[in-house]
């Protein structure tokens, strides 16, 4: 049967191993969303890289993905720099009912069959002045599929003096096993008096001070379990005492699933400092993805 025609800024891609190799049955999308596939040694591992026309999103933009792993086959979404959300296009102005639309919003879903992995792992979304963000990603899982999901934001553009001046951020993470929702991460960043009454109200890069890059790792399925095991193991193994400033790189971990899964978050004054840990804590997808695929998604 015929792929459905998409409407505008939708994408699906259908991933399928037949036995000797990975298949996509489908590969499609629509403007503003673009996306490639590179052929790798590996026969279970691909890659799709997620893409924008114009090197980033605009105010009004709606992109949505769907996607679906099956039958053992591992696939790594990835991007190619970090995703830029721009209030409006370079020379644009905004009308006033453009105003009104001015949100940028992506949506991922994505299922996972028995004994298949997805691993999202894409460069941060960077938010330009002014701008407006929403993003919900929602992974379907069994409960022998393995999944990392990567979520993070950096503070905008500090070489232009733009720390945290965006006007919104929202991201929602979902993640269920079978029918059961066992995560559900929500972070909401927006430009307002974070205290009222008698309390000086602070902005949003007062708030957020003094780290520039927010990440959000979640993680579950038995392809993951060594890497959650070391996880684990380090966090437990670190001492809490009172410092005199704020530490360069702050990590926390909570279980889920009963320890089959975890989500991690990471706070760091550089956005390099949290790729480097990731990365770190992540090494072990070399023997899972290939050393070609970690590096493309880590170097």
């Amino acid at each position: 049967m015929a792929p459905s025609k998409l409407e505008q800024g939708h994408g699906r891609v259908v991933l399928h191993n037949d036995g000797n190799a990975n298949v996509f049955s489908e590969m499609s999308a629509t403007y503003p969303l673009k996306l490639l596939s590179p052929q790798l040694p590996s026969p279970d591992v691909s890659v799709v890289y997620m893409l924008s026309y114009g090197g980033g999103l605009v105010g009004g933009d709606r992109v949505q993905l769907d996607v679906e792993v099956y039958d053992g086959a591992r696939l790594a979404l990835l991007s190619q720099g970090s995703t830029k959300v721009f209030k409006a296009r370079p020379g644009q102005r905004l009308s006033a009912r453009s105003k009104l639309q001015s949100v940028t919003t992506q949506r991922l879903t994505v299922r996972v069959a028995p004994e298949s992995a997805l691993f999202l792992l894409p460069d941060p979304v960077t938010c330009f002045r002014a701008a407006k963000y929403e993003q919900v990603q929602t992974l379907h899982l069994c409960k022998d599929s393995s999944a990392v999901l990567l979520d993070w934001i950096t503070s905008g553009r500090r070489s232009l003096g733009e720390k945290w001046a965006f006007s919104q951020y929202f991201s929602l993470n979902e993640v269920w096993i079978e029918d059961k929702r066992v995560a559900r991460d929500a972070m909401l960043l927006e430009e307002r008096d974070v205290f009222s009454g008698p309390l000086t109200p602070r902005t949003l890069a007062e708030s957020l001070a003094p780290y520039s890059c927010y990440a959000t790792l979640i993680m579950y399925g038995p392809l993951l379990e060594d890497t959650m095991r070391h996880l684990t193991a380090a966090y437990g193994a670190i001492t809490v005492f009172k410092q005199h400033a704020p530490p360069p790189l702050l990590w926390s971990l909570s279980p889920i699933c009963e320890g089959r899964g975890c989500v991690v978050r990471v706070a760091a004054k550089e956005t390099e400092h949290v790729k480097n840990w990731i990365g770190s804590a992540l090494k072990q997808l070399e023997s899972i993805l290939g050393v070609d695929v970690y590096r493309r998604a880590f170097s």
